[in-house]
C-alpha cells in the first residue's frame, strides 16, 4: 500500500472520532494534518534522527574530549573533529532527505538525467544554504554568544538550529526544488 493511501485511510479513521472532528474545526489545523505537512514533518524528524545519530556515533569514535579535540591547524584556525562530524552527519541526512522528500514528500515526477540532476543539485544547494545560514552563522553568531549561557552545550544547540532548519527547508522544497509545474493549457481554438 503507497504510503500517502495508508495515511488516508488512517486520517479519515482518526478524524471520524468526535474529538479529533472538532479539532479540524480549528482554523488552520485541517491545513497542517494534510499529508505533505505531516509526511514532511516525520521524514524531518528521521533526517534530524540520521544527523544526530551519524553525529553522536562520529564523536563517540573521537572519545569523550571530542569537542576539544583538533585534527590540524592551518595559521591560527583549528580543524576541530567536531567540524568533521558535523559535515559526515550532514552529507547523510541531506542524502536521506532528498530521497525522501522526491519519493513520499512532494512525490517529484521528474524524469530524465538532466532534470534530475538540476533537482539534486537545487536540494543539496538548498541545503547547503540553510546549512551556512543556520548550523555556521546562526550557530555561531547568536546561539554561541547569545544564548550559549543557557547551558546543555552542543546539543541544545543543534536542537534549536534543527527546528529552525526543517522550516527553512520545507519552504525550499515546496515552493521552490520540488515546485509542482502547472500543466500547459490546451490552446483554444
Amino acid at each position: 500500500m503507497k504510503l500517502k493511501a495508508l495515511y488516508e485511510k488512517i486520517y479519515s479513521k482518526v478524524f471520524s472520532i468526535g474529538f479529533f472532528k472538532k479539532l479540524l474545526s480549528i482554523p488552520g489545523v485541517e491545513k497542517l494534518l494534510q499529508y505533505e505537512v505531516m509526511s514532511y514533518l516525520v521524514f524531518g524528524v528521521l533526517t534530524t534522527a540520521v544527523n544526530f545519530v551519524v553525529f553522536g556515533a562520529a564523536n563517540a569514535l573521537a572519545g569523550k574530549n571530542y569537542e576539544s579535540l583538533v585534527l590540524f591547524t592551518v595559521g591560527s584556525f583549528d580543524f576541530k573533529w567536531l567540524y568533521l562530524s558535523n559535515a559526515i552527519a550532514w552529507l547523510c541526512a541531506v542524502t536521506f532527505a532528498y530521497v525522501t522528500n522526491r519519493l513520499f514528500v512532494f512525490e517529484s515526477t521528474a524524469s530524465g538525467a538532466k532534470t534530475i540532476v538540476k533537482e539534486i543539485a537545487s536540494f543539496f544547494g538548498a541545503r547547503l544554504m540553510s546549512l551556512l545560514l543556520f548550523d555556521e552563522l546562526l550557530y555561531a553568531v547568536l546561539l554561541k554568544f547569545v544564548l550559549g549561557n543557557i547551558g546543555g552545550g552542543v546539543w541544545i544547540d543543534k536542537i534549536l538550529v534543527a527546528v529552525l532548519t526543517v522550516i527553512f527547508n520545507y519552504i525550499a522544497g515546496k515552493f521552490v526544488i520540488f515546485k509542482k509545474k502547472d500543466k500547459p493549457e490546451k490552446e483554444q481554438q
